[in-house]
């Protein structure tokens, strides 16, 4: 650009020097073939100086109008990432509300397989009983003669007069009855149903389960306080339940649902460190990463 403005100066210097000999006053003789021909030079060199002022315009025109197409484009694609940061941000909602309902399904599926394996259990239990029964009918059989006091009656070392009735319910019956009606939203029910579970069979690892599904009751009741409390009870009463790792998770849940920021990402953090390999680490990395918080503390 700075040499065309150069060659321009030059060029008009040039013309302006011939005007300037064409209109002094010369000799007869100065109209010589030599003027004439620098004469015509001189308007050669215009015309050149005029067709480059000419392009020089139109590579200018070129140049900005490219440049206005450069910036169009840019917006465009300032626009285009802009909705596409809309998009991902709405899908990352939508699957973080596909993976609580999942999570649920996930459990459901859990409580099934850990119930079939407890009545695999039972049943083994009930086989060897049959087996020990039999084993017991096939042996000769003893005579004893009953305790009897006075007039025949039995004494106090003889039969009682009654079968002793048995007030705990089946546990298998009733820990399905208070799944059923926890799905079917009755929690009053299934609060009972699985209360009489701990109650009567508080070693059985069904009774974890039982206590797990308590704090589930007060969670989706939004009763934060007492789903922690039980979600507690699972921690420190059934350490090795199949739910331990989920009642943490939903603890860590409770807690951020009920304002309690610092302590529900510590509780989800010490779930990701103590079962690093479960689904449940899985959903509290997830949620995490779904409030901007680092895993790990600084």
């Amino acid at each position: 650009m700075m040499n065309a403005r150069t060659l321009r100066h030059r060029l008009l210097a040039a013309a302006l020097l011939a005007a300037l000999v064409n209109f002094a006053p010369v000799r007869a003789h100065a109209a010589s073939k030599e003027i004439i021909a620098l004469q015509t030079q001189v308007q050669q060199l215009l015309d050149m100086v005029q067709r480059l002022q000419s392009t020089m315009d139109t590579r200018f025109g070129v140049l900005s109008n490219l440049s206005q197409q450069t910036a169009d484009n840019a917006n465009k694609m300032q626009a285009a990432v802009e909705s596409l940061q809309q998009k991902f941000a709405a899908q990352n909602e939508a699957i973080s509300g596909k993976v609580d309902s999942a999570s649920g399904q996930v459990q459901s599926v859990s409580d099934s397989i850990e119930e079939l394996k407890s009545r695999l259990d039972k049943l083994q239990t009930s086989v060897q009983a049959m087996q020990n029964q039999l084993q017991n009918m096939q042996a000769p059989p003893q005579q004893a003669q009953p305790a009897t006091g006075p007039g025949g009656t039995p004494g106090p070392n003889g039969p009682p007069p009654g079968p002793a009735a048995n007030a705990a319910p089946p546990l298998q019956d009733t820990f399905q009855a208070g799944l059923r009606d926890f799905n079917g939203a009755r929690y009053a029910v299934a609060q009972g149903e699985f209360q009489d579970v701990i109650q009567y069979y508080p070693k059985d690892d069904l009774a974890g389960q039982a206590q797990f599904y308590l704090g589930e009751i007060a969670y989706r009741q939004q009763d934060f306080a007492n789903a922690v409390k039980a979600y507690n009870s699972v921690l420190e009463s059934y350490p090795d339940s199949s739910k331990a790792a989920a009642a943490q998770l939903h603890k860590g849940y409770a807690l951020l649902d009920s304002g309690k920021r610092a302590s529900g990402i510590q509780e989800l953090r010490s779930l990701i460190q103590h079962h690093p390999q479960s689904p449940e680490s899985q959903q509290a990395r997830h949620k995490l990463d779904g409030m901007g918080v680092r895993i790990s503390p600084r």
